[in-house]
């Protein structure tokens, strides 16, 4: 039953009642969910979306009240891991949806491997995140130094991010940008917003040196 199935806790990817939306739902109603969604049981008896978030969506607006459902015997941090690898499937993906996905599967990774952390952030220059940063690139075939841009992307303020999405700031200038404090960088909203323009890379290295 959907009213039993919750969402995966911080999901980093979002479910956009856009035009793809409104198809998937008309194949809903058409022929059912063919792919099952996966869920895992939680200790109160709900169930946790693992993936599927778009499937459990559309049913909603298809006016279901079940979603066909695979139930996987899986902990926390194997739900990561699978979450966001099966989203990885996506057509469309942002920059800031890969940023938080990143970080919560290296952070999974980390705990899988039974390494201590050190912090609560995945990125820095430790042996923890060069270890799991090496994995993780050998799985998606993305390199180490672009996740470790990706994932420091998760310290931007939600009015930068949102710019980076929409390609008003390249990756580089908004990797120097999430090293400034949330003060400066609300003070570089308030800039972009008044000049109608965003900063280049060489910038926000000025920026970054100053602050």
């Amino acid at each position: 039953p959907l009213e039993l199935i919750d969402d995966f806790p911080d999901h980093p990817f979002k479910v956009r009642d856009d035009e793809d939306m409104m198809q998937l739902v008309e194949s809903v109603k058409e022929r059912g969910v063919i792919t099952p969604a996966t869920v895992r049981q939680k200790e109160d008896g709900r169930y946790e979306l693992v993936s599927g978030h778009r499937r459990k969506r559309a049913c909603e607006l298809a006016g279901f009240e079940t979603l066909r459902s695979e139930i996987v015997d899986l902990n926390r941090d194997e739900a990561t891991i699978l979450m966001v690898e099966s989203n990885f499937q996506r057509s469309e993906i942002l920059p800031s949806e890969k940023a938080f996905a990143y970080k919560m599967r290296l952070e999974a990774m980390k705990r899988q491997a039974g390494r201590p952390r050190k912090n609560n952030s995945p990125v820095g220059n430790n042996l923890e995140f060069a270890k799991s940063s090496d994995e993780l690139a050998d799985k998606t075939g993305e390199s180490k130094n672009q996740i470790y841009r990706y994932v420091r992307l998760t310290n931007l303020v939600p009015e930068l991010l949102e710019f980076v999405d929409e390609g008003r700031i390249k990756m580089r200038p908004a990797v120097e940008l999430s090293y400034l404090d949330e003060d400066c960088q609300r003070d570089v909203v308030d800039e972009i917003d008044l000049n109608d323009a965003t900063p280049s890379h060489d910038q926000t290295i000025r920026m970054r040196k100053l602050f």
